[in-house]
């Protein structure tokens, strides 16, 4: 997390730093919105030799339409939205939020394992 003052193309670097490469050693590539192309693309690599993938829309777009890889964020946002103590940012430690998504995700998980 960074401060809501700050642009999310300039707290990505941050963000990253902060995120050892231990915590993500399975990380390959990421999708990020238009606003990351850029010196971010490069920064990323040569500092993680991470892929950043920009997902944009068409030019020739006039209509809306799915982007590939954007639903996927989207979709695990709305799910968060049905646990109450993720509906809303009522969290005081960043760590707490962290451990109720951690707690929602394997909730979610559990129920999918019991119906297969």
């Amino acid at each position: 997390m960074h401060p809501a003052d700050v642009q999310d193309r300039d707290g990505a670097r941050w963000v990253l730093r902060q995120v050892t490469r231990r915590m993500l050693h399975r990380v390959r590539r990421i999708w990020a919105d238009g606003i990351y192309k850029g010196s971010f693309v490069d920064w990323a690599w040569q500092q993680y030799r991470w892929i950043v993938e920009i997902v944009k829309k068409r030019d020739d777009a006039t209509t809306f339409e799915v982007l590939p890889h954007r639903w996927i964020v989207e979709r695990t946002l709305a799910w968060f939205g049905h646990y109450r103590r993720l509906s809303k940012d009522y969290e005081f430690h960043p760590s707490t939020s962290e451990t109720m998504i951690y707690l929602a995700m394997s909730h979610l998980m559990l129920k999918r394992l019991a119906r297969a």
